[in-house]
């Protein structure tokens, strides 16, 4: 995991300590950060593409190979935390804000 920088941690402690999966109602363990997105074979290190998500949802520690990580999923809602100018930044080789619109379709 890559570290987080200590503006974007302030920010995502000022968000609900909740998992992003809390509608799913199966929630377990502790909340984690989950990067979600990738540039450049790097984590982004940007509040959008961080997600909090229980360790269950995450599939760490206790639930490792048996909880329910979906990483499609994740980046769904990360693209969805975004602007259209925050992910053209990162659109150069994959097209997020179609990417988003595609995902749109299937899990909203």
């Amino acid at each position: 995991m890559r570290p987080i920088s200590p503006k974007v941690k302030q920010a995502l402690l000022q968000e609900p300590q909740v998992c992003l999966r809390a509608d799913e109602s199966n929630c377990q363990g502790r909340i984690t950060f989950e990067h979600a997105l990738i540039y450049a074979g790097k984590q982004i290190d940007e509040v959008f593409a961080i997600l909090r998500i229980c360790e269950y949802h995450h599939g760490v520690n206790k639930y490792q190979d048996g909880g329910d990580m979906n990483k499609e999923k994740h980046v769904w809602l990360a693209l969805n935390r975004a602007t259209d100018d925050e992910l053209r930044k990162y659109s150069k080789a994959i097209d997020y804000i179609a990417l988003r619109e595609r995902l749109n379709k299937k899990y909203a």
